[in-house]
């Protein structure tokens, strides 16, 4: 109140809420309506207290009649099947839908209300029964940011864009506390027999919580009280039952008995039982003349029997609660260490989850995860036993075109029963336009690997697991020349891909030691009869498999591998200790150091090694590593900078002495076992450069097609570009290619065949 020149009293002009001199309201700071007939206010606090604001929301009032309505609803809502919502954006979504039809014309019969009194009896149904109760302001709150539930006076704190830290009313025990602020990271479908199971992967904005903020949730159906029995069951049941004749189909046997089964226990388990359905269909028909109240109850619903079976063939003819995490193609790595503790997952990039994230699914019982782990063995024709209490193990799961290797123990061999984990190899590989797009490398250092792997190079690549190597050395395997003959070698061949016809694949099979056993030693006579042109030894890990690299180097075949060494210390070191002679270490070409960054993966260091005084006129940066009086010398000639430029020695546009220069050996290398000067493999690197940045531009990340084009490139160059740009031609709508920025920008000459090729850069 302010005073006039005239002594008398006057109200005060309005001000906002959170004006400092409002005389309404001097504590409030701000408020708002965060969804319709929802209010958030945020006020000041004493300088006394633990936190500066408190945060309080005001929802819809209901008055004794909406109380009244509220409660007649609640009596027809409270048998039905309830999910909510994980994460701030479904709550939303939901919010915003409503309740489903059928809902919405139980709740038109069950309350008499007016428009006002209905829209607050619907938000506060909605809210009890489909949303998160009452915790549910707080997630329809996009402003809130953070919550806390390590409070003051037990009470959740969150934090809002303009105002931290502020008090709420809200309990830290109440129910779907944790998913206030969650914030949905992606939801996708996964396909089972016929079933599509949402997952949710989302991120818990809750601090005190749970040490893993992000958080894997497979959404299948629920259950209502008693369904756990029946469907154990209906399991032994089926598995009770006598085949009169072979069953060809596992899963049509399964899906038929478990539906005969469980349609008569729904319906006819006890008296009472029988009594509700036929109620339930009475109302059902009723209701469709509108001469009733519509049915809610889920305990009868149509697609009751589908959840039912559902869990049937999970068991039976899936993988238990691993069902769904086996089958999405979006993970990389599944692991389940011990009984009752939540199974952890690694995704693959764009779903937003860095590292291993924890989901909602568990073993329950230690059997349970011994039929999983025995399972999954049997699968690839290992039986474990007492005796044999760990295996690592090779599966292929129908409909799924992952590579899927596990290792598997049963609880002889680890504390708090079985253990498992298991690494997924994408059947669909990366091209290397993928990996240019990604910024894994860039495109002289494909244009290196390609003249690599088509001069039989010797090309390793290491790093730690999980850094992406096995992706690197498949990218590139379409430049090998389609007509060559590429042989992959070991259990690690099995995640290999060769697009070639005439490629061939050999592994051990340690499981069949009770006949024969294969070991390497038997692969490399085997592959010395094949006559390869290239040879493939993914996982160059045990002392067999080191022994098995280095007779291959001296073969003069190309040998492509993977190992694990971060560095080159720790390859050189490695490698000296499995017995490998130093000497061999200068017949490796290449060596490529990928690196995974919180799931960014990009090659940091690319190097070529030699003996100590290889590299001593060289003007790349390099080293000399000492092990057991040898020392390896090493020269650096690719390296990644901080900001995620890289920095190659071959990028010069010039082929002058400022390439050559730096002398590095590679170049040599290929040039004495191509029997030619180093200035024609540089020109060749140059060529095929250009042929790389227009796959790269015209965006070719089909694997067929890439191989297609290399193979047209060989079988005659001129004419392939000459395809090139009639193709592009027509594409721009005009005949002169020559000027369109799409053309492939090949130059110089193509020496294949005689051809030659107009420069076009």
């Amino acid at each position: 109140m302010n005073g006039d020149p005239d002594g008398r009293a006057v109200v005060s002009a309005p001000a906002p809420p959170d004006a400092a001199d409002a005389w309404y309201a001097p504590n409030v700071r701000a408020q708002y309506e965060p969804y319709p007939g929802v209010v958030a206010t945020v006020r000041e606090r004493g300088a006394d207290t633990g936190s500066e604001f408190h945060y309080k929301t005001r929802e819809p009032s209901l008055g004794p009649g909406g109380e009244r309505a509220v409660a007649r609803v609640a009596d027809r809502f409270d048998a039905g099947q309830h999910r909510r919502p994980l994460t701030r954006a479904g709550a939303t979504e939901r919010a915003d839908a409503g309740f489903e039809p059928k809902y919405e014309r139980a709740i038109d019969r069950l309350v008499d209300a007016t428009p006002a009194l209905r829209r607050r009896v619907d938000y506060h149904t909605l809210r009890e029964f489909r949303l998160l109760g009452a915790v549910t302001p707080l997630a329809l709150d996009d402003r809130v940011e953070v919550a806390d539930v390590d409070g003051e006076d037990g009470r959740v704190v969150v934090h809002t864009r303009a105002f931290a830290p502020a008090v709420t009313d809200v309990a830290v025990d109440a129910a779907y506390v944790e998913r206030v602020a969650s914030e949905r990271l992606s939801t996708y479908e996964v396909r089972f027999e016929g079933f599509g199971v949402e997952v949710v992967v989302y991120r818990e904005r809750l601090l005190g919580d749970d040490r893993f903020a992000t958080k894997y949730a497979v959404r299948e159906p629920p259950l209502l009280p008693g369904d756990e029995e029946l469907i154990a069951e209906c399991k032994e049941r089926v598995w009770g039952t006598t085949a009169a004749e072979v069953i060809d189909d596992r899963t049509a046997f399964v899906r038929e008995h478990a539906r005969r089964f469980l349609s008569r226990r729904l319906t006819a388990r006890d008296t009472r039982a029988w009594l509700d359905a036929a109620e339930y269909r009475a109302r059902s028909a009723l209701a469709a003349y509108g001469l009733a109240v519509p049915p809610v109850d889920s305990r009868y619903a149509p697609d009751r029997l589908a959840d039912l079976v559902y869990y049937v063939l999970r068991d039976y003819v899936g993988q238990g609660v691993l069902t769904v995490p086996l089958r999405d193609p979006n993970l990389e790595d599944v692991e389940a260490n011990r009984v009752g503790e939540r199974v952890k997952v690694v995704p693959r990039a764009g779903l937003g989850a860095d590292g291993r994230v924890p989901t909602n699914l568990s073993f329950d019982s230690e059997s349970e995860f011994v039929n999983v782990v025995t399972q999954l063995a049997a699968l690839d024709g290992t039986e474990l036993t007492a005796t044999n209490p760990s295996a690592k193990v090779n599966v292929d799961l129908d409909g799924v075109p992952d590579t899927i290797r596990c290792a598997v123990a049963l609880p002889v061999i680890s504390t708090d029963g079985p253990h498992l984990s298991v690494r997924k190899q994408s059947a669909d590989p990366l091209t290397p336009v993928d990996l240019v797009n990604s910024g894994t490398l860039p495109t002289e250092l494909v244009t290196l690997l390609w003249l690599l792997y088509e001069h039989s190079g010797v090309v390793l690549f290491s790093g730690p697991t999980g850094a992406g190597k096995t992706t690197l050395l498949n990218a590139h395997t379409p430049f090998i020349p389609f007509d060559d003959r590429p042989v992959s070698i070991d259990e690690g061949s099995r995640e290999v891909h060769l697009p070639h016809e005439t490629g061939i694949s050999l592994t051990t099979r340690d499981h069949e030691h009770e006949f024969k056993r294969v070991t390497m030693a038997d692969l490399m006579t085997e592959t010395n009869y094949l006559n390869p042109d290239v040879e493939v030894i993914a996982e160059v890990n045990t002392p067999a498999s080191f022994a098995t690299f280095g007779e291959s180097l001296n073969t003069g075949h190309g040998v492509l591998g993977t190992t694990h060494a971060e560095d080159v210390d720790t390859l050189v070191n490695r490698v000296i200790e499995q017995g490998l002679p130093p000497y061999l270490l200068g017949e490796i070409d290449l060596v490529v150091f990928p690196y995974n960054d919180g799931g960014d993966r990009y090659v940091s260091e690319v190097v070529e090694l030699g003996d100590e005084r290889a590299f001593a006129d060289c003007a790349g940066a390099g080293g000399v590593v000492e092990k057991d009086d040898t020392a390896v010398g090493w020269n650096r000639v690719l390296d990644r900078d901080p900001d995620g430029t890289f920095s190659l020695s071959y990028d010069h546009p010039d082929l002058g002495d400022a390439v050559r220069r730096l002398d590095h050996r590679v170049f040599h290398r290929i040039a004495d076992r191509t029997d030619r000067t180093v200035e024609a493999v540089e020109q060749e690197f140059h060529r095929k450069h250009r042929y790389v940045r227009y796959l790269v531009r015209e965006d070719v990340t089909d694997v067929d097609e890439t191989f297609d084009f290399l193979s047209a490139l060989r079988t005659d160059e001129a004419a392939t570009v000459e395809r090139v740009r009639r193709q592009t031609a027509d594409a721009a709508g005009t005949a002169d290619a020559d000027g369109d920025a799409a053309t492939v920008d090949t130059a110089d000459t193509a020496t294949d065949g005689g051809s030659e090729v107009s420069r076009d850069e």
